[in-house]
């Protein structure tokens, strides 16, 4: 069963494969709250998963250590037991969906274990390893539902608790939420005032719409930028710990996700993958009564694939103004395209790309004129539009 006391002994049988990760102030996020940051992104793997992983490895018997061990995972859990069972001498082979991002494929093999990547996503990748696990006699390592891996992850609320005095809230995010069970369970043994909230990505609500229907509920698919937390249905242990420990839970679209990541780049020079950054899109965007609070958002992993990263960027800076494109229809005539960067310059735009379109306009001698645009904000763009209608130029 779980307990404080198996958490504490997780924390002193992990002492030599996870590091312990400082928290940090986050300036310039949620300025409304006091926010910290709890980076297990600096993980040795990347993520929080080595610590669930770590823990019910080191629990297995010696004849489920012989067996070796098998784990599905949508990445992070994948490289948790890859590590694990490497230290401990152990045979892995781990079942991953095939739309895991490259770098978490390569980096589970990098870490000793066996990949069978599963077409579909996590819930398809756990069905093919239970069926290997039946026909091979491995030991199986849930990524979730398991109390020895609840138990692991219940040690990041040890370490915050221990590194920071006077805490409000916890911010966590939630996928088969193992991860947010073991903090909440720990942080309400030793300090029942703090609240603990989780996050889910809204394209993937599997906890979100169990609790509020109270019961168990299964998604017929999932779609997020969020893939470490694109679970179709929590576990059963986990389901119970959220509903009995959890304060609330909250959905982040992906847009919201994306300007997180944007943020922690920009104001933390901290690389957050999307469901790691899902606790502080929470904080951001005011999914929790957090004004005045002291804070602490879980940054849970920091895998994201670099050309994932560079789409999330583009549209983290659509998303917050800080880039832009104009459509303008206009006469084709000498000088136009001049006066329209004229205004641009003046008001402190910097163009990035033109593009001359033809099309059906109202003028047979018409043109389209695509600019593509950096800007401050939202702001910023509404001052250049006006700009321009205000020496009559057309906006579509």
């Amino acid at each position: 069963m779980l307990s404080l006391d198996k958490v504490f002994d997780a924390q002193r049988v992990l002492k030599s494969i996870v590091r312990e990760t400082a928290v940090a102030r986050a300036f310039g996020i949620a300025p409304e709250c006091e926010l910290y940051l709890k980076p297990e992104n600096l993980q040795i793997t990347g993520s929080f998963k080595v610590r669930g992983a770590g823990y019910k490895i080191a629990m297995l018997t010696e004849e489920e250590k012989a067996r070796g061990v098998i784990a599905c995972s949508a990445g992070n859990h994948a490289q948790g037991v890859a590590l694990a069972a490497s230290k401990n001498g152990i045979r892995s082979l781990i079942c991953l969906p095939d739309t895991a991002p490259i770098s978490k494929v390569e980096a589970t093999k990098g870490f000793g274990a066996e990949v069978c990547l599963v077409e579909g996503c996590y819930d398809d990748a756990y069905k093919k390893a239970l069926e290997l696990k039946d026909e091979m006699g491995y030991t199986f390592v849930h990524p979730f539902d398991d109390e020895n891996v609840i138990a692991g992850q219940g040690t990041i609320a040890l370490e915050i608790l221990s590194q920071l005095d006077n805490i409000d809230a916890i911010i966590v995010p939630v996928g088969g939420g193992g991860l947010i069970s073991g903090i909440a369970y720990t942080a309400k043994q030793i300090r029942p005032s703090v609240k603990v909230y989780g996050v889910q990505a809204a394209g993937a609500p599997s906890m979100f719409n169990s609790i509020s229907g109270g019961a168990i509920q299964c998604l017929e698919s999932v779609q997020t930028i969020a893939d470490g937390i694109a679970v179709k249905q929590p576990g059963e242990t986990t389901f119970a710990l959220v509903r009995d420990y959890v304060d609330d839970i909250a959905l982040v679209t992906d847009d919201e996700v994306a300007s997180a990541i944007l943020a922690l780049i920009e104001k933390q020079k901290m690389i957050a993958e999307g469901a790691g950054a899902v606790s502080v899109a929470a904080a951001m965007f005011g999914k929790f009564p957090l004004a005045g609070k002291r804070v602490v958002s879980v940054v849970s992993g920091g895998n994201i694939d670099v050309t994932s990263l560079s789409r999330v960027i583009d549209r983290g800076l659509l998303n917050s103004g800080r880039s832009s494109s104009l459509l303008i229809e206009l006469i084709d005539k000498p000088g136009q395209l001049k006066d329209i960067s004229r205004i641009i310059a003046d008001c402190g735009g910097n163009v990035t790309g033109v593009h001359y379109e033809k099309g059906a306009t109202e003028s047979v001698h018409g043109v389209f004129l695509r600019i593509d645009m950096e800007t401050r904000d939202f702001d910023h763009v509404k001052l250049i539009t006006d700009s321009l209608k205000a020496e009559h130029f057309k906006l579509v």
